[in-house]
């Protein structure tokens, strides 16, 4: 047990220097894009986020990217659109791990809702990922482009994905992290981030979910479906907006960081920050997926998550808070 304590309070303190020492515990704001250099030796090898003002104002897509120029443009194609009574699509919701409805639909038909011309049951999201700008939308890439130069000179490759993302207020994308490193162009409207390192991680809860999928009955209403075949999904229970910390008092620990990226504004969102995201109502942006390195900073992650669990089974996490607590009184 002794050496089970002593581990976890080395990890809190290595959460406490990162955020101390590299720059993890604010949101840099940068004025104009950096070079390939640059970029490397401030963002990219530290692993720190940051925005970027004054990335892509050469881009058509500012000005160009209307709701009428969408239908003009693109509005009798069919596209895959997220469905979903609660807003939370790849999310926790009660035992499951529930994903939405993906349903095909005009884009008029879509922008229909989101400009509240119509009304149908659920919250709707153009949130595809797998390259939907370059694979659903090829008529709009010219607008935009397929790579960013100096993050393409800086890691010496081409974007594994381009997607393209529209939605409602309501949509919101649970917290999770991604093995790429992510540059996310708002084109319209603003996202609003909830940011936590990859030293939080130990603090941050993982448990194991039967998945599903959210299926839209005749009457409108949504029903829950079990995909038995498939294999249990490890997923983030906590909500960072209302963390239920009784259930899981050791997020009380992390420090997350809060960031609003702006119409005209990019974020560089280093590979395994974990993040949670929510937009204003018909939020547009564009985001590049780059795939990771899986250097020694992967493998000292890995180290991280194993430890992680050690933890969680010693279930010092609890005795932790509860002595804390203890403290207090």
């Amino acid at each position: 047990m002794a050496a089970a304590c002593a581990l976890l309070r080395s990890v809190q303190d290595l959460a406490q220097e990162v955020r101390e020492l590299h720059g993890s515990d604010a949101i840099s704001y940068l004025e104009d894009p950096p070079t390939a250099l640059q970029f490397h030796q401030n963002w990219l090898n530290p692993n720190r986020p940051c925005v970027i003002r004054n990335a892509f104002n050469h881009w058509p897509a500012l000005h160009k990217w209307t709701f009428d120029y969408l239908r003009t443009c693109i509005g009798s194609k069919h596209v895959s659109v997220a469905v979903t009574p609660n807003g939370y699509a790849d999310a926790v919701y009660k035992d499951k791990f529930v994903m939405p409805e993906e349903r095909s639909m005009k884009l008029a038909d879509f922008l229909d809702i989101i400009e509240k011309k119509t009304s149908s049951p659920g919250v709707y999201y153009i949130q595809k990922q797998c390259s939907n700008l370059t694979e659903e939308f090829p008529e709009l890439i010219g607008d935009v482009e397929n790579h960013i130069p100096w993050m393409s000179e800086a890691l010496g490759k081409r974007p594994d994905a381009v997607n393209f993302w529209l939605g409602e207020s309501a949509a919101v994308t649970s917290l999770h992290k991604d093995h790429y490193e992510n540059l996310y162009c708002v084109i319209f409207g603003e996202k609003h981030f909830i940011l936590h390192p990859p030293t939080d991680r130990p603090f941050i809860p993982y448990e194991l979910y039967q998945p599903a999928v959210y299926q839209v009955n005749e009457d409108g209403s949504f029903a829950v479906v079990d995909q038995e075949s498939a294999e249990k999904v490890p997923w983030i229970p906590v909500d960072p907006l209302d963390p239920d910390l009784s259930m899981y008092p050791a997020y009380s620990q992390t420090r997350p960081l809060h960031v609003t990226v702006r119409a005209g504004e990019m974020l560089y969102l280093p590979s395994l920050w974990f993040h949670h995201v929510r937009q204003s109502h018909g939020c547009i942006a564009v985001n590049y997926w780059y795939d990771m390195e899986y250097d020694i900073k992967y493998h000292y992650f890995q180290l991280l998550d194993s430890l992680s669990n050690v933890i969680k089974n010693s279930g010092l996490n609890r005795k932790h808070e509860a002595d804390q607590e203890e403290k207090m009184t």
